[in-house]
């Protein structure tokens, strides 16, 4: 009879979470709801009750994050699409080269081993897990070795969620001049969105597209570390760049503000619940995986690349 309450009463809990977690997904599409709220709200969740999905909103994220993103090209603005991305071209291959370049010295500076210590550094120059998924294969990482990787990036890009807003304005940084800087310093695209988002409409467009320009590297740089290391070089640039590009064109193409305006607010709610979804992700175990040394690895360098990015916005060096 013991045994038969013990199972009961865990299948009552189950659904009683489960009752819970769509509840709350389902009061992130409600426009008061901010990113950085769903975000907190999905991490305390998973952490204090366990996600009761946890592998189906892993993939529901990553696709949800893709279409989103797409979405909110409707909204942007094709010139400045352009002028943002083709401005900062230059400054994105030095910046990834350097922080690449940094991150490594600091891996071999902390001890963190040689794999996970370049899908940190990797991970951290272009975008966050994006990069670290196609780079894994290239360097032969272990699934221990990306797991650690992205458990540390996607521990930053939860704190840069809350950081980078506070310090935006306690700088006085105007809504382009942030756009710049969170599209190069913050790690996912989702974080990137989401503290954009957090900042004002001003950053938004110049985040999205800052940070969307740095993705478009993914595969040129694991070609060139497939050549070095002799892996697989394999990699193809991402829908959701493509989709996002192809996106503005058409809203250009054919003017129809309103409706594009509506897909663009649509979308921009769903990366709400996208942000919930990513945050129930982040679980007990895989914090204690980050472990000491790629967490300081990430932390180091994240710091040197946000202060950098900082001052060559602010003093006009980029922008």
């Amino acid at each position: 009879m013991e045994t038969v309450d013990v199972v009961e009463s865990t299948r009552a809990s189950f659904t009683w979470r489960k009752a819970a977690f769509l509840v709350l997904a389902g009061a992130c599409l409600l426009p008061v709801v901010s990113t950085g709220a769903a975000l907190a709200a999905g991490i305390a969740f998973s952490l204090a009750l366990g996600n009761p999905w946890h592998k189906e909103t892993g993939k529901i994220s990553k696709i949800l994050l893709q279409v989103s993103v797409v979405g909110l090209g409707f909204g942007m603005n094709l010139v400045e699409v352009w002028s943002v991305g083709r401005g900062s071209i230059l400054f994105t291959a030095v910046g990834i080269v350097l922080t690449v370049s940094c991150g490594l010295l600091l891996g071999r500076l902390f001890g963190t081993g040689t794999r996970t210590s370049a899908l940190v550094s990797f991970g951290t120059a272009i975008c966050g897990g994006s990069a670290i998924a196609a780079m894994a294969p290239v360097v032969k990482a272990h699934n221990d070795e990306s797991a650690v990787a992205l458990a540390t990036v996607f521990t930053l890009n939860a704190a840069a969620l809350f950081l980078f807003p506070m310090f935006g304005h306690y700088a006085g940084m105007s809504g382009p001049e942030f756009g710049v800087w969170a599209g190069v310093a913050v790690h996912d695209t989702s974080s990137v969105v989401g503290a954009a988002s957090a900042y004002g409409a001003g950053a938004l467009g110049i985040a999205t597209t800052v940070k969307l320009t740095r993705a478009v590297w993914i595969a040129p740089a694991v070609m060139v570390a497939g050549f070095v290391t002799k892996g697989d070089a394999k990699a193809r640039v991402p829908f959701f760049i493509v989709g996002f590009v192809l996106a503005a064109i058409l809203a250009a193409v054919l003017p129809a503000p309103r409706l594009w305006m509506g897909v663009s607010a649509v979308a921009r709610q769903s990366l709400v619940l996208t942000l919930f979804l990513i945050g129930a992700g982040l679980t007990p175990a895989m914090l204690k995986k980050v472990g000491a040394r790629p967490l300081l690895q990430g932390v180091t360098l994240w710091a040197l690349v946000s202060v950098g990015t900082y001052l060559a916005v602010t003093r006009g060096w980029i922008g």
